[in-house]
């Protein structure tokens, strides 16, 4: 009864049908990764808590200021315009590392994003400032429709978008808005914090 045993398991191993092994998505490279949204970035008016690992004492809760600044025990201010959470980490850890902490730890929470609006104005039907979303974008039929939709007499074809450029100057553009409804290939028109929509009426 032993010798048949070890026999049907034998005959088992040599019949039974190789397992293939684990294929990569095809046009994936081996060991590549899915994309990631961008890291965000810390903005004025943002409130951070930022946690010193065994140092309770010097838990803050700040808020940044329209610079971009903090004010954090023993380190003064922290400048930390344009840095991500990441980067502000490495920031604040460097400046205790030098002359106060060993090896100190720091995490840092967003707890209240600042409210970047657009404006969406004239021919719709809730006219109003419209927040963009943390960490998202804001496109122009979005935002439209946040303020109630086009209104009954909306000039569709001559959207006015107006804003404020790196330079800081100001530039005005006309938007079709039925070309963007009808083609989904059309450009959609990313919004920025303090944009101004216009949507003029009709001339009937």
């Amino acid at each position: 009864m032993f010798l048949r045993l070890i026999c049907f398991a034998a005959l088992s191993l040599l019949i039974s049908p190789q397992i293939p092994a684990a294929e990569s998505t095809p046009g994936a490279p081996a060991g590549a990764t899915s994309p990631t949204q961008p890291e965000y970035v810390l903005q004025p008016f943002d409130l951070i808590q930022v946690v010193v690992f065994q140092e309770t004492d010097m838990e803050r809760q700040v808020r940044l200021s329209q610079e971009s600044t903090v004010t954090l025990p023993l380190i003064g201010t922290v400048n930390l315009k344009g840095m991500t959470i990441h980067d502000a980490q490495n920031r604040i850890r460097d400046l205790y590392a030098r002359d106060y902490l060993v090896n100190p730890q720091i995490n840092i929470t967003v707890l209240e994003y600042s409210k970047e609006t657009v404006t969406v104005l004239g021919s719709v039907n809730a006219a109003a400032a419209i927040t963009i979303p943390p960490e998202q974008t804001l496109m122009l039929l979005d935002a439209i429709g946040r303020a109630g939709g086009f209104s009954r007499l909306a000039d569709r074809k001559h959207v006015k978008l107006t804003r404020l450029t790196d330079d800081g100057k100001t530039s005005t553009v006309v938007i079709n808005a039925d070309q963007i409804i009808q083609s989904t290939s059309g450009d959609q028109w990313a919004l920025r914090k303090g944009d101004v929509i216009y949507v003029p009426e009709r001339i009937l």
